[in-house]
């Protein structure tokens, strides 16, 4: 019986063209979803564009302004307290939108409340440039201490 675990494909040089041809499909086939991947928006979505990365470093430096005193100053420790994930959906004017949590950090909802306060009192925000409307992804890296670092602006970890 034929191991029907096994997927190499045969060696011989008849199979040669066959390879070719699955290796010319599996490339174009990675190619259009890589390129459906890419796309800034979807068509027919009404989702506004995800922010380049300059503005994400001037949103980023707007809460480091606004709270000062809950950044953490130089490389976080090897142990965090939480880190969440958030999007963020800005109008023209910085306001805020929407908050939506890509990944939250369950075991700790005092930090997801704080972190949502802390978005919501910094508004409004840097107007997105040349958009209407902006979406954003960032990473907070929190500790114990109540202290943060966005992940667009970390100094790292021990």
């Amino acid at each position: 019986m034929p191991n029907t675990t096994d997927l190499t494909l045969p060696s011989s040089s008849s199979a040669l063209p066959g390879r070719r041809r699955l290796l010319a499909t599996a490339a174009a086939g990675a190619a259009s979803l890589l390129a459906a991947g890419c796309s800034v928006m979807p068509s027919g979505s009404s989702r506004p564009p995800l922010a380049d990365v300059s503005y994400k470093r001037e949103l980023a430096n707007h809460l480091y302004r606004r709270y000062p005193d809950r950044i953490y100053r130089g490389k976080l420790p090897p142990m965090l307290y939480a880190i969440g994930v958030v999007e963020l959906e800005l109008d023209r004017s910085g306001g805020v939108d929407a908050v939506r949590w890509l990944r939250g950090p369950s075991h700790a909802p005092e930090v997801m409340a704080e972190i949502e306060r802390l978005i919501r009192a910094a508004a409004p925000l840097p107007n997105p440039p040349g958009w209407g409307r902006v979406r954003t992804v960032e990473t907070w890296l929190w500790d114990r201490s109540g202290r943060f670092q966005l992940d667009t602006l970390s100094e790292g970890q021990l």
